[in-house]
């Protein structure tokens, strides 16, 4: 205990964490921030269907896009290494692949996303009201992905370029033209449910054409030539093709939870639907928040293990746990005292607000549950061990679905307790992982 002691009072750890969290902090609670104000906008208009028709558009189309949230680390990995080298060419190179392979994806997606909206409808079985409503919605966010996923590889690039700058304009700028065309279109304009995906597509493409812009300040750092020809060489898009393939996996199984949960609640009815997606807000307020701590953590402990410094290692761990844990604990405060002034802000109907009252307890756990995987899967990522990560939302997902399948009778309370379950599993499979590995072979 007293070594832990130590290590939490080391003053120069304290500065390193909150170096690299709080610029990400400032950046990452913006994306929150968006889902809260279309909440609501939209929460203030008369019908529950309304609400519910956003909060499910909203998870269909998360589900497609946050699956590419691997075209961000693999570029940043990319990226990083060629700035090391001071090679302009393969930064130029790995910019263009991430571009292309973001447009790629989106063509493939928006493929398929008008087949697969219908096919997740029909299966939560949502009123016509909602049904309707919804896929207008969806259908006009689909225009926004390209900028999504070109969002992703460029504030990936610019990351592994030393530029934490940019990110930070992108993000900020996308988030907060989101907020003002949302309170325009939908309370202004009274454009409703479509009007709040219309500011959602013209906030990502501004937020693109930004990060776009914003490179060639960067290029000039890192002097070279694009070399065209080499995007013609299968050899050169296989190591970014496969560096994150276990990644995929990983958010894949996490994003298709948080749908699971969308889709039950759906079949509960519109009030559930929509109370639980005003309650998962807090949730995303709090992982947002939290994960600039695990960025930090991501860049000391990756650069600790490469060092081979064990006491570099252990003293950014402490330290990044000790400020998540009080983070934590003041966010569960924040939902024990003040959840219902939380739900109240975001809606006036009075079914949806009362649906939400009965499940303020699970919000208010949440934190301090969560909080564990988001600190370790910092450190996987760090030491490049997407492998554990993988391994560990296999195990949690396949102990935690047949529990769901098991409280289905329960009603909305199974859901939120099957959810605090598969939390506990991948915290606690992550960090039985974490205490086996040999972080140094020698």
């Amino acid at each position: 205990m007293s070594f832990l002691l130590a290590d939490w009072r080391d003053r120069p750890t304290h500065r390193r964490v909150w170096a690299l969290a709080a610029p990400m902090i400032l950046s990452n609670i913006s994306v929150p921030l968006v889902a809260l104000v279309d909440s609501t906008v939209i929460g203030h208009l008369p019908h529950a269907h309304q609400l519910g028709a956003v909060a499910v558009g909203a998870s269909l189309y998360i589900y497609l896009a946050w699956m590419m949230g691997f075209l961000r680390m693999g570029t940043t990995g990319f990226a990083a290494q060629a700035a090391g080298r001071g090679d302009g060419t393969a930064l130029r190179q790995i910019l263009v692949q991430g571009l292309l392979l973001g447009l790629g994806l989106s063509l493939f997606l928006a493929a398929i996303a008008l087949p697969f909206s219908r096919v997740a409808l029909s299966v939560m079985q949502p009123s016509p009201e909602l049904h309707d409503m919804t896929l207008a919605f969806f259908h006009n966010r689909l225009f926004g992905l390209p900028a999504s996923l070109a969002s992703y590889a460029l504030v990936g690039w610019f990351l592994g370029a030393q530029n934490a700058r940019a990110p930070l304009a992108i993000l900020l700028t996308t988030n907060l033209m989101n907020i003002a065309l949302n309170l325009w279109f939908v309370l202004g304009l009274d454009w409703g449910v479509v009007g709040s995906a219309r500011a959602s597509v013209i906030a990502e493409w501004s937020g693109a054409l930004l990060g776009l812009w914003l490179t060639r300040g960067a290029l000039r750092a890192y002097p070279g030539k694009m070399a065209w020809g080499a995007l013609r060489v299968w050899q050169n898009w296989k190591p970014l093709l496969g560096v994150n393939r276990d990644i995929f996996i990983r958010s894949l199984l996490l994003q298709s939870v948080f749908f699971a949960i969308t889709v039950q609640g759906a079949r509960l009815g519109d009030a559930t639907v929509a109370a639980n997606a005003l309650l998962l807000n807090g949730l995303l307020l709090t992982a947002h928040a939290l994960d600039g701590l695990a960025h930090a953590v991501e860049a000391l402990c990756g650069h600790a293990i490469g060092a081979r410094d064990r006491t570099a290692l252990r003293r950014s761990m402490v330290v990044a746990c000790g400020w998540s844990l009080l983070a934590s604990a003041l966010f569960a405060l924040l939902f024990l005292l003040g959840g219902h002034w939380f739900v109240e802000m975001q809606t006036d109907i009075a079914s949806v607000r009362e649906t939400a009252f009965q499940y303020l307890p699970y919000l208010a756990v949440l934190p301090l549950i969560a909080v564990w995987s988001y600190l370790l899967d910092g450190l996987f990522i760090g030491a490049t061990r997407a492998r554990e990560m993988r391994n560990a939302m296999l195990l949690s997902v396949a102990i935690a679905f047949p529990v769901a399948l098991a409280l289905q009778g329960d009603g909305n309370h199974g859901l939120w307790i099957s959810f605090l379950l598969f939390m506990v599993l991948r915290s606690g499979i992550l960090g039985l992982y974490a205490t086996r590995i040999r972080w140094f072979t020698s």
